[in-house]
């Protein structure tokens, strides 16, 4: 039993110690502002016949891009056994200047993105083809419903930007 165990137990400790140094190492988060992706000054006068008083029209589309300090680790289970670790790291799209509050609320994102992670395992979202479009949209939709409800409209959307499986 314990010769079973033990290359699980190297693996998952091998496996802490390299997110524990990736996470050590890493430089701090520097939020990236994202200009208007059209490459158009947005106040600029418009000159094909539209209204520059729309709201469409002039909208500025700026954001900033904030990465989740840590990445999310988990757990695959199957009966009472640990299968795999999914690694994922998460970024949030969000009004621009709005950096400093997701940090401040970062803890209770962490917690409602967890719950969400683990319910989409749970429910074999990370089981054979996991990187498949539609599992991958339906993930991504369920994280933004979540950080919605901390965030509301200050949030655009919630990227992943990593994604590692590592089966036991």
């Amino acid at each position: 039993m314990i010769g079973k165990l033990l290359p699980i137990l190297l693996a998952l400790i091998g496996l802490g110690g390299g997110i524990g140094a990736g996470i050590a190492l890493r430089p701090p988060p520097q939020p990236v502002v994202m200009e208007n992706p059209c490459g158009e000054d947005p106040h600029a006068e418009e000159s094909h016949g539209e209204d520059p008083h729309d709201d469409e029209a002039a909208e500025d589309t700026r954001f900033d891009y904030v990465k989740l300090n840590n990445q999310f680790v988990v757990p695959v289970v199957e009966g009472a056994r640990v299968e795999a670790l999914v690694v994922l790291s998460l970024t949030l799209q969000v009004e621009s200047g709005q950096s400093e509050t997701i940090y401040q609320l970062e803890p209770k994102l962490r917690d409602m993105f967890l719950q969400v992670l683990f319910d989409h395992a749970n429910a074999g979202g990370f089981n054979g083809a996991f990187t498949k479009t539609t599992r991958m949209n339906s993930l991504r939709m369920a994280l933004r419903e979540a950080a919605q409800k901390v965030l509301g409209s200050k949030l655009s959307d919630v990227l992943i930007v990593d994604v590692v499986r590592q089966d036991a």
